[in-house]
């Protein structure tokens, strides 16, 4: 009794049919794979947010502050993640889903991390500290006074937390933080001015022109493809946190807060 066997354009069709299924599937499962990192961003995004409410519940309604930078030059400046670390108690949180940023535990460290937070929270003892209210923040680091959620009072509209880009401090990146005192200024409204926001990496592209100190942008990491359709999520004051794509920030979508001081 003879067996039949697949000819060899038999074989062909079925190979060329599994090639059309798969091109078929693999962007599905892309953009499936791609909107569980999104949904996860924003799931870790509204635990953080909690940790910053409770931080501020034992410190007399004070914001965590992003950076404190020191008076004495021989003291290293201490950054916001150590800080808030007791009520997260997990490092993950403060690594974006899906990419290879690292949790900051020191000053050393910073430019690691990729969940960034708003640089208006920072304090300056230093003879460059920032005074509430000073007409002219462009460039700012620090305040010579702590942020408190009073200062916030369109809570729900002050952006705190975003992804940012990562990698080797050496290349200018500051990843723990964003700064909302570096992108151009919105004279109807200061307040609105969003900081410098891509869905490219600009630390790469302007790090041979800017200081570090010019750059802390925000990445919208999820989705990017050049065009600012990339969305990160943000956290914001009161608590809540949502995505928002780079186009949106940087057109005043929302009438979102960024320098509220």
């Amino acid at each position: 009794m003879r067996t039949r066997a697949f000819t060899l354009i038999e074989l062909l069709v079925v190979i060329a049919i599994i090639a059309i299924l798969a091109a078929m599937l693999f962007p599905v499962y892309a953009q499936a794979k791609e909107a569980a990192k999104k949904t996860a961003a924003l799931g870790q995004a509204r635990q953080l947010s909690a940790s910053v409410l409770m931080y501020a519940a034992d410190y007399d309604d004070h914001f965590v502050p992003s950076t404190i930078y020191p008076a004495d030059p021989n003291q290293e400046p201490a950054i916001w993640s150590p800080m808030v670390f007791p009520y997260i108690k997990s490092k993950e949180i403060l690594v974006a889903p899906g990419t290879n940023g690292r949790f900051a535990n020191g000053w050393n460290e910073r430019s690691w991390q990729n969940i960034g937070y708003n640089g208006a929270t920072a304090l300056d003892f230093t003879e460059h500290g920032c005074v509430e209210g000073q007409a002219d923040t462009s460039g700012c680091e620090g305040f010579t006074t702590p942020a408190t959620f009073s200062q916030a009072d369109e809570a729900a509209r002050v952006a705190l937390f975003a992804v940012t880009p990562w990698g080797e401090r050496a290349a200018k990146y500051r990843g723990y933080v964003f700064s909302p005192y570096n992108g151009e200024t919105y004279l109807p409204d200061p307040k609105l001015s969003p900081p410098l926001c891509a869905d490219r990496d600009l630390v790469a592209e302007l790090g041979a022109t800017l200081a570090p100190s010019q750059l802390k942008p925000i990445f919208a990491y999820y989705g990017k493809n050049g065009t600012g359709s990339g969305v990160t999520p943000i956290v914001f004051a009161d608590g809540h946190a949502k995505s928002m794509s780079a186009n949106a920030i940087n057109g005043r979508s929302g009438s979102i807060v960024w320098r509220f001081r």
